[in-house]
């Protein structure tokens, strides 16, 4: 498995008795990861354990997926998937417009000011409404995280290739 692979989704648990998976999405994509025909793997983090599926159907409830897998008709035989996660390989993933990022092109870009200043380390991405918001973690004794909100009016710059990104902070950011 020498291709690079995403994680799309986890097993949060089983729904109803005829094989069908309650999955937490982690991806602005689901309508297409969990689509019928995708093709995902489904991988044990502790163990290593892998193992190639294909989406049958999946249908969005609460805040979850219901997502049924080919081969998996019986709740008996995907009980022990169960806090499993599902990654797409890094050949699967869709073209992105200008200004659009993957969550793993983002997290750990260090984080500078138009004035140059060292602000930190991206560490998380929260989606809470109209816009995403990116958790700069500081350097130690430095204070709590930031919270960037990703509008145009503070973001300046994002470079994928260098993991820098430049921000105009707005009053009451820091």
């Amino acid at each position: 498995m020498s291709e690079k692979w995403f994680t799309v989704g986890k097993v949060v648990n089983t729904h109803g008795l005829r094989g069908e998976l309650k999955v937490l999405s982690q991806t602005d994509f689901a309508d297409i990861r969990f689509a019928p025909g995708s093709k995902l793997l489904m991988l044990n983090e502790e163990s290593g354990a892998s193992l190639e599926v294909k989406v049958i159907s999946s249908r969005a409830h609460k805040n979850v997926y219901i997502v049924k897998l080919e081969g998996f008709h019986d709740i008996n035989l995907v009980e022990k998937y169960k806090g499993w996660v599902l990654k797409v390989s890094e050949s699967d993933l869709i073209e992105l417009d200008d200004g659009e990022y993957y969550y793993h092109e983002i997290i750990g870009c260090r984080v500078v000011t138009e004035e140059g200043e060292e602000l930190g380390v991206i560490s998380e991405i929260l989606s809470p409404g109209a816009n995403d918001v990116w958790v700069v973690d500081r350097p130690k004794g430095a204070g709590k995280p930031i919270l960037i909100p990703v509008i145009d009016d503070v973001l300046i710059n994002v470079d994928k290739q260098e993991k820098v990104v430049t921000v105009r902070l707005m009053e009451g950011l820091v």
